[in-house]
């Protein structure tokens, strides 16, 4: 993937440091898994990395898809 309208290495350049700035501890959540838990997320404006440390357990997931882009109301 690369950055249309300037150089490769300056595409390369931005991208990693995007890359390394968005899983900095401060901008990153741990969810600790239990019984019956349920995690949500919204893929517009997160990045999600599944972990693969809840073995022998059984984790499933659904998606789904808010319709529309308008942000929610505030207040």
């Amino acid at each position: 993937s690369h950055i249309n309208e300037v150089s490769r290495a300056e595409s390369r350049a931005i991208l990693e440091y995007l890359y390394a700035h968005c899983v900095r501890a401060e901008w990153t959540v741990r969810f600790r898994w239990r019984d019956h838990s349920i995690a949500f997320w919204d893929n517009r404006c997160t990045q999600h990395k599944a972990i693969w440390d809840y073995w022998p357990n059984v984790r499933s997931g659904y998606r789904v898809q808010v319709e529309g882009t308008a942000a929610p109301l505030a207040g």
